[in-house]
């Protein structure tokens, strides 16, 4: 089997992988879902979903920090990475092992089409389409039950000292539009750090989203950002419906809604 990974890779496959590593927490959660939970023989100590994975397999690191060692004792088939979360040198050193695919997720076609290609490499072809058609329905619902709400200008904060939004080109920007939030840094390319105090200038959004990953935000910061503001609403929310591609979104819609009657 040949394919081509979603930054253009060439894969070769002589067999479908049956010992797999996954770098990306998103992706960990997809392959439990898609049903390959004895095919899993490592993850980083960021995939929390499912949380037995944590006492069940074994730790290799993190997403941009790698146990080589560890990696090379679990005899992988297959390593599965994201531009966004692994690094090239990571990514080089895990072709230097065995067969390494590399995801690059900015809108729901590009996690679709990641679906798509797990559900050939691993041989799981029906358990994917389910996951699409659930993915697609949960969007095609969510879009007219936002279709009539106010678009809102927007921030998206995901770190402090310094500060961090997400800007264009990512799968959050993607996400914050599919909500009607007009993002303020939608100028600025990827994660920029901003100015805290300049956030009228920049912008001056109505609504303030402080992410619940990878800082993990608390209410003195709700006080510090309302200082700067110009009575914009800030409210915390769940990173991981706004980040986490794959199977996560089958959640994430209705957890959309419920954000969008609370405001």
């Amino acid at each position: 089997m040949k394919f081509i990974d979603q930054i253009g890779r060439h894969i070769k496959l002589n067999s479908t992988p049956k010992r797999i590593i996954s770098l990306v927490p998103s992706q960990t959660e997809l392959l439990y879902d898609l049903g390959l939970e004895d095919s899993i023989v490592g993850i980083t100590k960021f995939c929390v979903h499912p949380f037995h994975f944590k006492s069940t397999k074994k730790i290799i690191g993190g997403t941009k920090q790698i146990n080589i060692d560890k990696i090379i004792a679990l005899k992988p088939d297959i390593i599965l990475c994201n531009k966004e979360e692994n690094t090239i040198e990571i990514v080089e050193l895990c072709q230097s092992i065995c067969n390494t695919h590399v995801s690059d997720i900015v809108t729901i076609d590009d996690c679709l089409e990641l679906i798509k290609q797990y559900g050939i490499i691993f041989d799981k072809p029906t358990r994917a389409i389910k996951i699409s058609d659930k993915i697609n329905y949960n969007l095609k619902d969510f879009k007219a039950f936002v279709k009539d709400k106010p678009t809102l200008k927007a921030a998206y904060f995901i770190w402090r000292k310094p500060w961090i939004v997400a800007g264009s080109g990512t799968f959050i920007n993607h996400l914050l539009e599919l909500n009607k939030f007009e993002n303020i840094y939608n100028n600025i390319e990827r994660y920029p750090e901003v100015e805290l105090k300049g956030l009228k200038e920049q912008g001056d959004p109505e609504l303030v989203l402080l992410s619940s990953e990878p800082y993990p935000f608390k209410d003195e910061h709700v006080l510090e950002v309302g200082s700067v503001s110009n009575h914009a609403k800030i409210i915390f929310v769940d990173g991981e419906y706004f980040s986490w591609y794959g199977s996560r979104l089958i959640k994430a819609f209705n957890y959309f809604k419920t954000l969008r009657n609370r405001l």
